[in-house]
């Protein structure tokens, strides 16, 4: 009974299966892919079933098809069950499957490319947008218009494809202007993909792994670490990254570029050097179109365009660059007209102009020259300045190297290279005293203060400390006092005091001599006037030396020098020491006798500096002709430099009072600035150019020696080469 109830269960089978076999008869092609699927797995099937039945619930005509997936199923099945129970059967199977295998070669694809079907578009790679408002969509070989397909309206065409159950396989090819129906095989890729499957059944997502670090004698793992943390956890750094950056757009700090819009007509005979495309691409630039040919090229030009004889000779006067290329002739006819000599000249200049001279793109900005020039206060607003000479002190048979004023800016001293060191009274230019010392002389240096009119002169190997005799009673008694030495100072090599120095009393000139070692080359007093110090450029580590006048004792600096010494100045207002080299100026401590700062010139050569009465800037002089400005508060480096010049400046200085400053030079020039420095720290100095000083003459390719401003007036003391010192006043 069992068997007979599975027989008969079978039977009905069969006959659900014939019948949706007699539904699906149009489509013979399908019959032997439907026989290649039986040996798929049931699980492929059993998911398109699936996958049909999800459709089903969403259309009508999804049934249809879900009952023929079905009727398939059954088939296969069926088949399955007659040719295990029933011989009959197996073999009215298997004359199916013949039919059907007969029918599989005659449908059976081609791989030959003359069964493709043309496309009916053949309007190329370009956009369907030139084509909406046309009636065409391409051209055939024989280059007639292929028309588009009528189009139904669109009420019609909704109430056809309401009517039809195969309407949402259906797409529209605006390419190849017809409508195209998804098959069956692509309807199951596309649902597959739509589940986030691979496109193919076959497809095995989940393939065993093939260790290839793993082997059967391994005894130790490549790495045994453990998983990191950051494996498993979201990235912080991400999060602030992607944070920033959506700030960043928000406020308009990130800005995207904007699509570009195509214009849809363009000038067909626009000129290339006006293409805004090609414009922005700065290595365009288009070749310089040539010059029309005018009257002057005709072959029988008028009269007033051809050039007497007389012409024609003054053109060969002319530079060759301005001599004309052509020379109108005139001619009875166009075939009296010879050959022109540099046609192929010129058009081989031509081609050399087109495609190998190289063009540069110019920016012409309409700037007014004034507006570029830095905006300064007039100079009348700047007076008092020195600017023109009022006095001469002459008397010196040599070159005048060095002068100096005194605290009470009554009396001047001067040192020459004819060895004599004199005192000018400054109304007057009365030379009131002369000292002979015998060499030449290189710096003369007062005392500051008022109460000590002490004379400090460098000649050669010697510095004296010369009385000039002025003050009164009290005062010279307190001068012979500190001028006096005991006994001779023996050389000492104990402490700080260097053994090559020898405090001599000098009675030929009622002074102290302080015997130096190496050639000494400037002096310069401390503001409190019991300590000068002295410079020698080729003494090495002992170079630069400070002396104390009330105690006759010497002593050198405890810093190294980096360099040959030029020149050292004491700070006006406070313990520090300024030693230049070559190259640099060093900010010493004297107390605390460490280093405060180092000032990189940049220069060649430094030849002199100053310091500013405020202690904050300085300015540097150079053998190249260059001032350097530095505000010490500010930068290591320069604030401004002023290439003012054209030869080696020999000197630099610094009004007490005023604010001035100046510089003199081998080219017998004297320059006067304005240099107003603000207690404000956020504003700059104001560096302004007042005068130009001139009335030197050169004397073996020397000018202007030195220059010193007077302590309390406006006014500046040169001292030149042609041993003459003159006095600018305002």
């Amino acid at each position: 009974m069992g068997v007979e109830t599975n027989n008969k269960a079978e039977n009905v089978k069969g006959k659900d299966s014939t019948k949706s076999k007699s539904k699906e008869e149009p489509s013979i092609s399908e019959k032997p892919q439907q026989l290649q699927q039986q040996q798929v797995a049931s699980d492929s099937d059993s998911e398109y079933d699936s996958d049909y039945e999800d459709f089903s619930e969403n259309d009508d005509s999804g049934e249809s098809l879900s009952e023929s997936e079905a009727g398939e199923s059954g088939s296969s099945g069926d088949e399955g069950v007659v040719n295990s129970d029933d011989g009959s059967d197996s073999d009215h199977a298997q004359e199916g499957q013949s039919d059907s295998s007969e029918l599989h070669q005659g449908v059976e694809e081609s791989d030959s490319s003359e069964d493709e079907v043309a496309p009916r578009n053949t309007i190329g790679d370009v956009p369907l947008k030139w084509y909406q408002d046309e009636a065409h969509i391409g051209y055939d070989l024989a280059g007639k218009k292929i028309k588009k397909k009528e189009r139904q309206d669109k009420l019609d065409s909704f109430l056809a494809t309401a009517d039809d159950s195969k309407n949402w396989l259906k797409v529209y090819d605006d390419y190849n202007d017809e409508e195209v129906e998804v098959t069956r095989k692509e309807l199951k890729l596309v649902r597959r993909l739509l589940k986030g499957k691979a496109p193919h059944a076959d497809f095995d997502p989940y393939a065993p792994y093939v260790d290839w670090f793993k082997w059967d004698d391994a005894k130790h793992p490549l790495s045994n670490a453990p998983e990191p943390k950051r494996r498993f956890i979201p990235s912080k750094w991400e999060s602030k990254k992607v944070v920033k950056l959506v700030r960043a757009i928000r406020m308009g700090l990130i800005k995207f570029d904007k699509p570009k819009e195509e214009q849809r007509f363009y000038p067909l005979w626009r000129d290339d050097s006006s293409s805004t495309e090609k414009a922005k691409h700065l290595a365009y630039i288009p070749a310089p179109k040539p010059k029309l040919p005018g009257h002057e090229e005709s072959y029988n030009p008028s009269l007033e365009y051809i050039p007497t004889q007389e012409e024609i000779n003054s053109y060969q006067l002319m530079y060759e660059e301005d001599r004309p290329k052509f020379i109108p002739k005139r001619f009875t006819s166009l075939r009296s007209i010879p050959a022109y000599d540099n046609a192929v000249k010129d058009i081989f200049e031509r081609c050399l102009d087109l495609y190998l001279c190289p063009r540069v793109r110019k920016k012409r900005i309409n700037v007014d020259p004034e507006s570029l020039k830095p905006k300064l206060p007039s100079r009348r607003d700047l007076k008092p300045y020195p600017a023109t000479c009022y006095l001469e002190y002459k008397g010196h048979k040599g070159a005048v190297m060095s002068i100096s004023t005194e605290a009470s800016g009554q009396w001047i001293a001067s040192g020459s290279l004819d060895g004599t060191v004199r005192i000018w009274e400054v109304e007057t230019g009365r030379c009131l005293r002369v000292w002979d010392v015998g060499e030449a002389v290189q710096c003369v240096a007062w005392n500051p203060l008022r109460e000590l009119p002490i004379l400090a002169v460098s000649a050669g190997q010697d510095v004296l400390l010369l009385d000039t005799g002025l003050g009164d009673g009290e005062e010279q008694k307190m001068i012979k006092d500190l001028l006096h030495v005991g006994t001779a100072k023996a050389p000492d090599d104990s402490g700080n005091k260097v053994s090559t120095v020898s405090w001599l009393q000098d009675d030929k000139h009622e002074g102290i001599r302080l015997r130096h070692f190496k050639t000494v080359s400037s002096v310069e007093w401390h503001r409190k006037g019991d300590y000068l110090s002295t410079v020698m450029p080729a003494g090495e580590s002992r170079a630069v030396l400070i002396h104390q006048l009330s105690k006759k004792h010497t002593q050198r600096i405890p810093f190294k020098l980096h360099g040959l010494p030029v020149s050292a100045v004491f700070h006006p207002t406070r313990s520090m020491f300024f030693i230049s080299t070559k190259k640099t100026v060093r900010v010493y401590d004297l107390r605390e006798q460490k280093l405060i700062k180092k000032l990189e010139t940049g220069l060649r050569e430094v030849s002199s500096i100053a310091v500013h009465p405020g202690g904050d800037n300085v300015i540097v002089g150079s053998r190249e002709g260059k001032l350097c400005w530095f505000d010490m508060d500010l930068s290591s480096q320069p604030y401004r430099i002023l290439k003012c010049h054209p030869k080696d400046i020999t000197n630099v200085a610094f009004h007490r009072t005023y604010p001035l400053f100046a510089s003199c030079s081998d080219d017998c020039t004297a320059y006067v600035f304005h240099g107003t420095v603000y207690s404000d720290l956020n504003q700059n100095p104001l560096v302004v150019p007042l005068e130009i000083l001139r009335g030197h003459a050169s004397s073996n390719g020397r000018g202007v020696m030195d220059c010193k401003f007077h302590p309390r007036q406006p006014w500046l003391f040169t001292a030149g080469a042609d041993s003459v010192i003159k006095l600018y006043c305002h």
